[in-house]
């Protein structure tokens, strides 16, 4: 019988909740209002209660756990995923909830950080990670670029996911180096093109027939 919660997605969600056991010892050392949002510079402009601020970023990453672990185990095509893709999707929560909080709790304490660099360089290495992953990702219903074009044929789902593939990491990188080096990036502009070229070239791959 099918387990309605899969066994190896147990430690990645227990691990999304703890960065609020640091956020609790820490409680009586924040402010009482903290930085949770920056603009695209960097520029603070979003407050919550220190309350909110240690467990809402954390609880919000547990509960997409959650969803992500029962929603990918029960794929009816589970067994055509990539398994270092799917152990991806489970552990990117965690990673998130612990350097997302880690960068709200350092930030609040009075350090000063690069938070627009370290943003696009996390965002970037997480593209890149995935667009590695994309070509291996077998036809299924859960994971990858799910079109109806690529739904509808195996041969058009492998196509976009190979060129979607080498977009994502050529991306990933220049948004990494773009980070590293405190040089400007279009990111808006960057995310639209990785789902917009992918969904064009396949549409493009129906028309022909594919």
């Amino acid at each position: 019988m099918k387990e309605f919660f899969p066994r190896k997605a147990i430690l990645p969600s227990v691990l999304c909740l703890l960065p609020i056991g640091a956020g609790l010892l820490l409680y009586s050392r924040l402010p009482e209002q903290v930085v949770t949002h920056w603009s695209a510079s960097g520029e603070p402009n979003g407050y919550s209660s220190r309350f909110a601020a240690v467990f809402i970023i954390p609880g919000i990453l547990f509960l997409c756990e959650l969803l992500v672990a029962v929603v990918l185990s029960h794929d009816p095509h589970r067994k055509n995923m990539s398994s270092a893709l799917f152990s991806i999707s489970l552990w990117m929560m965690p990673v998130l909830s612990v350097l997302v909080q880690g960068l709200v709790l350092a930030t609040a304490l009075g350090a000063q950080l690069p938070v627009a660099s370290l943003v696009m360089v996390l965002v970037g290495v997480v593209i890149a990670v995935i667009g590695n992953y994309l070509p291996k990702c077998k036809h299924n219903y859960s994971m990858g670029i799910r079109l109806p074009w690529t739904l509808a044929s195996e041969e058009n789902w492998n196509r976009t996911h190979r060129l979607a593939g080498w977009l994502w990491v050529v991306c990933g990188i220049l948004m990494a180096a773009g980070g590293i080096l405190g040089q400007p990036f279009p990111v808006l502009l960057v995310l639209l093109l990785l789902v917009l070229v992918p969904a064009g070239y396949s549409f493009w791959l129906y028309r022909k027939g594919i």
